[in-house]
């Protein structure tokens, strides 16, 4: 089976992959540039080694990171009885074959979609309590065997420690950051490790317990030996664009936070903010409350390498996954509930009140948890594309098949590789409104970026996802967001419990952080503030 130290180092090779060859990857839909222009929005530049001296060679352990991914991908679609999938969409070049689609003439082959207040046996669901009873547990259901796996049963119990605690500023404003190490039982199966990683700030002269806002992202404060880089191990080459996040089990210095994504392609949130004024992080403490990061390489590596490691690997005992078991959505969505455990113990933090952020893959990560767990109070869920908010009936950049595809189906169920097989997307038995309305009541915030920069995850899709979901939110006594039709761009949609807003730039969250704030803002009690 894979060994935990090089299944991160090695990961860069399949995303390489993925930039060559954009169309099972994440890649962007800028059109290409003539010879000597810089990148733009949505278009990845090439991979070149340290020093411009032409594209990286793969090292023998990335070759076999790659391998068992492949390994790993056969082996379900042989579980499946599937022997062939359909390609993804080309993200980059507008002369390939199967380049994406950006015509909204042609983005909607399944208009229909299922409906989130009918029940299976065709009832209409007309009161809250059929909806709680009833309804949501069948959507739920079909999440869980269809779309995004089911978590055991049984998951190891996670016992924290507070590595440090140290006093520092953030702006002008002092805190107290706390570094936290959750550490998973796995006397079950020893040979994998994990430990999740998370970081907490709070503002030092704080009077009682302040909400948290938490983000999917680099947990700071670990030194070499309790984070990972995914695709870059020490000394090794990351691919532009990409950007690296830690992974569970596999040893090395603590990455330096990222800068601002710059249109599309990075995975993992920037700075949170633009070319001038605060960050993210001093927008909230500026609201009096605290903010944390948890580290999700550290719950579940970003790969199908290492789906025989990490959380899922460890309630496997290393072996390869049913068709019905969790992916990495899941895993990473399973980790943020553990965090909050802890946040529910620590006497600085109002665990009433924890919100999720989390952009691109993050953003599926922080709609699932918002969705699963109702303990979270609300989510600011950033172009989080298909497989996140983005319907997946819709023809628009990303689709299912780049989902199913070998750079992006471990964060699925392997049951979801059917839908780019022998079925279709229409076959699924739900679409991604049903799991924005599994947030319902609870307010939520979805936003995305400009079709020129960010197009690739179809702002206008999951527009009509949170629109679908109004519905449910009107049964519980909650506001929609009062239309159907798809406003301008910088138009914010938060009057209702379920928001919106599109940005006018690339591929980040930094631009709407401050419209989240003020939609959360209207939800924390007068204690809390």
């Amino acid at each position: 089976m894979p060994t935990p130290r090089w299944i991160g180092y090695a990961f860069c090779l399949v995303l390489l992959a993925s930039v060559v060859s954009p169309q099972g990857s994440e890649a962007g839909q800028a059109p290409p540039q003539p010879a000597g222009a810089a990148p733009q929005p949505g278009q990845p530049p090439a991979a070149q080694a340290p020093g411009g001296r032409g594209l990286m060679q793969p090292s023998a352990a990335m070759l076999a990171a790659q391998a068992a991914t492949r390994e790993d991908r056969q082996k379900m679609m042989e579980l499946l009885h599937i022997t062939q999938l359909r390609p993804g969409k080309n993200g980059s070049n507008p002369q390939a074959p199967n380049y994406a689609n950006y015509d909204e003439a042609t983005a909607n082959p399944y208009p229909k979609l299922p409906d989130p207040l009918v029940l299976k046996n065709g009832k209409r669901v007309t009161s809250a309590k059929v909806w709680w009873n009833q309804r949501r547990p069948e959507i739920v259901e079909d999440f869980d065997r269809e779309v995004y796996g089911r978590v055991p049963k049984v998951t190891p119990k996670v016992k924290w420690e507070v590595v440090n605690s140290t006093k520092g500023t953030n702006g002008d404003i002092p805190t107290i950051t706390k570094t936290l190490l959750g550490h998973v039982d796995n006397s079950s199966y020893p040979a994998v490790t994990v430990d999740i990683q998370v970081s907490l700030t709070t503002p030092s002269n704080a009077t009682g317990p302040v909400p948290v806002v938490m983000q999917f992202g680099f947990a700071g404060g670990f030194g070499a030996g309790l984070g990972a880089a995914r695709g870059a191990a020490p000394g090794a080459a990351q691919i532009p664009g990409r950007g690296a996040a830690p992974t569970a089990g596999t040893p090395a210095p603590a990455p330096a936070a990222p800068a601002a994504a710059a249109g599309r392609g990075m995975g993992f949130p920037g700075a949170g903010r633009g070319p001038s004024g605060p960050t993210w992080q001093q927008q909230v403490l500026a609201k009096g409350w605290g903010y944390a990061t948890i580290n999700p390489g550290s719950i579940q590596a970003d790969n199908g390498a290492g789906l025989r490691q990490g959380i899922i690997g460890l309630c496997n005992k290393g072996q390869f996954r049913k068709a019905d078991d969790w992916g990495a959505l899941r895993a990473w969505a399973w980790g943020a509930s553990r965090a909050l455990d802890y946040f529910e113990t620590d006497k600085s933090v109002d665990a009433r009140h924890v919100a999720l952020e989390g952009h691109s893959r993050y953003g599926k990560a922080t709609l699932v948890a918002m969705a699963y767990d109702q303990r979270f109070w609300t989510a600011y869920v950033s172009s989080s594309g298909e497989g996140g908010a983005k319907l997946h009936r819709r023809n628009w950049g990303e689709i299912v098949e780049n989902v199913a595809a070998a750079s992006e189906y471990h964060w699925m169920a392997g049951n979801f590789l059917k839908y780019a097989g022998p079925l279709n997307w229409n076959d699924l038995p739900v679409d991604s409104h049903e799991l924005v309305a599994m947030c319902a009541p609870r307010p939520v915030f979805i936003s995305g970026g400009a079709t020129n920069g960010d197009g690739w995850v179809d702002a206008k899709g999951m527009f009509l996802a949170a629109a679908g979901a109004g519905p449910v939110y009107k049964l519980l006594g909650k506001k929609d967001m009062g239309t159907t039709e798809f406003p301008p761009i910088e138009t914010p949609l938060v009057d209702g419990d379920v928001a919106f807003r599109q940005h006018s730039s690339g591929h980040t969250d930094a631009p709407n952080w401050p419209t989240f704030l003020t939609f959360a803002s209207r939800y924390v009690t007068a204690s809390s503030k």
